[in-house]
């Protein structure tokens, strides 16, 4: 009797240990809608990368009504996406404690967009023109375009987040993201000048994931396996068949198209948004401290922040991996 409750006893434990843990919940908002620049977390999400690291990702869409930066710095979001850069250095100069953990983008995917035919063929050559630009590029891209070109604010037009005005007038310049205006002019008969602010040197890094410095010093494990996860995520979406990742954007966003999705996974992989820079040498959501110097020191001497801010606190490499280094 004694030997087959130990035995009875061995199994149960047994049984036990070859449970899988529980999956922790983990919230994770967006920057935007559902598209395709948030196609890795969606296929980490459809495929199990996330289940396979013990995540149950609640993922949020963002949009223009939402401010998933307030949420996350009031403790409703474990994580989220910071568009750029700046970003996380408005979170240090208000002294929030927020931090960046990985950039998913070695280039921010901003552009300036022009018509063919007209000499407006590099970022140098627009400098002096009328640009359309919106309240937000003032304050970020546009100040890098400043200390490098020359670029002057009496440029400035305003922008109305449509395409309609640059269509209208052939010598019109505007702001856009790489994977959506292009294509939407393109959509409309003119195949536009698409100029990546990125490639001129412009060392801001995009799609950087973000959480509390809290929750990085009290739970290092789980802020690694979400970053991990969602790295491999990305490793699938743009190596791998990313049917899986688009038919829940879809969902989540009924407005997205299978055109706009391929277009932008596309543009991605042909500029290099993912897997250029330090992301050939360290893996995807690579960051180096020389670059996140070299961002602060020419947006510092533009006059958005302090020279003496402690930008340093703005991210950490602590958790950037060298698992997911794109093949060719």
């Amino acid at each position: 009797m004694h030997v087959m409750n130990r035995t009875f006893l061995a199994a149960l434990t047994l049984l036990a240990l070859s449970r899988p843990a529980p999956a922790e919940t983990v919230s994770f908002g967006t920057d935007w809608k559902a598209e395709a620049e948030h196609g890795g977390y969606y296929q980490a999400l459809a495929t199990g990368i996330y289940k396979k690291y013990g995540l149950d990702v609640d993922l949020r869409p963002g949009g223009p009504q939402v401010n998933h930066a307030q949420l996350l710095a009031a403790g409703v979001l474990d994580f989220n996406i910071a568009s750029n850069s700046f970003i996380p250095l408005n979170f240090v100069q208000q002294k929030i404690p927020m931090v960046a953990v990985a950039a998913i983008f070695q280039k921010d995917p901003s552009v300036l967009i022009a018509h063919p035919g007209q000499g407006d063929d590099s970022l140098a050559a627009l400098k002096g023109k009328p640009i359309m630009i919106g309240s937000d590029t003032r304050v970020t891209s546009w100040l890098y375009l400043k200390q490098k070109f020359g670029y002057t604010d009496d440029q400035i037009r305003p922008y109305s987040f449509s395409v309609a005005p640059f269509l209208a007038d052939p010598k019109s310049i505007q702001q856009g993201y790489l994977t959506s205006e292009p294509f939407m002019i393109e959509k409309e008969g003119v195949k536009p000048v698409v100029l990546l602010i990125a490639d001129s040197g412009y060392a801001g890094y995009g799609g950087l994931i973000e959480t509390s410095q809290k929750l990085a010093h009290d739970k290092p494990d789980l802020v690694q396996r979400f970053v991990s996860a969602s790295i491999e995520g990305w490793q699938s979406y743009l190596t791998g068949d990313p049917k899986p990742g688009n038919e829940l954007i879809k969902h989540d966003n009924p407005e997205m198209t299978d055109e706009l999705l391929a277009y932008g996974r596309a543009k991605m992989k042909q500029y290099g948004i993912v897997d250029s820079g330090d992301a050939k040498q360290d893996g995807i959501g690579a960051m180096t401290d020389a670059r996140w110097h070299d961002f602060f020191e020419t947006i510092s001497k533009a006059g958005l922040y302090p020279a003496d801010l402690d930008y340093k606190q703005a991210y950490t490499l602590q958790f950037v991996t060298k698992k997911a280094i794109m093949k060719p």
